[in-house]
């Protein structure tokens, strides 16, 4: 694609999941949300470790099994550190890990906002006609791919539907199905704006 402004968007999520959990104190199913602390136990020379949640309503406690009876010699210093201190990184990572929530507790509440950083990292964008979008997570998000561009760019997901049927727009990998799906690490996306009369004002949403 010729004249193309190439970019770089890295997509991360707002909302941490919330396990939907039986609380005992409400007597309901509630969504309980992440404390953003860690709870290292230890017992001799095994440590246990679990993040805790919190129920919205009533501040009941569950706790998130990340360790079980590991050996404290198996732990790295620097991994053992980050956990007692309640390092924001290393929560981050396990309160997005919504496949081990899934795994623990069956249901959870999913939240589609993010934060969408661009960096443009080729082409020029004077004179571009075409934009060429290179999708990265920091982890993975429920936010379908067509509401992503849509927001993005400031055009309606009809005329990304449009587009593609005009084959001006091309995903890889699986093509056009994606947009109904949730956004995945390593997309590509190109639109062709050549004939599109507000292309600056896309390519400009775009980050270019």
């Amino acid at each position: 694609m010729s004249s193309a402004l190439r970019i770089h968007w890295t997509i991360a999520p707002e909302i941490a999941p919330r396990p939907l959990i039986n609380c005992n104190r409400c007597g309901f199913v509630k969504a309980y949300r992440c404390s953003e602390k860690f709870r290292v136990n230890a017992n001799g020379k095994r440590i246990d470790v679990w993040l805790i949640y919190r129920c919205v309503d009533c501040d009941n406690s569950w706790n998130f099994g990340i360790l079980e009876r590991c050996n404290r010699r198996d732990i790295a210093p620097a991994l053992l550190a980050a956990l007692e201190s309640n390092d924001p990184s290393l929560v981050r990572s396990h309160a997005f890990d919504i496949v081990a929530l899934r795994n623990q507790v069956g249901r959870v509440e999913e939240f589609p906002d993010a934060v969408v950083r661009k960096r443009v990292i080729g082409g020029i964008k004077r004179g571009a006609m075409a934009l060429e979008l290179r999708l990265g997570l920091e982890v993975p998000v429920s936010l379908r791919l067509d509401r992503l561009l849509a927001n993005e760019l400031g055009i309606s997901r009809s005329r990304l539907q449009a587009l593609d049927e005009r084959r001006l727009l091309t995903i890889e990998p699986d093509g056009a199905k994606a947009l109904r799906k949730p956004v995945r690490e390593g997309v590509t996306i190109r639109i062709d704006l050549a004939s599109e009369p507000d292309r600056r004002t896309i390519i400009s949403a775009a980050g270019g």
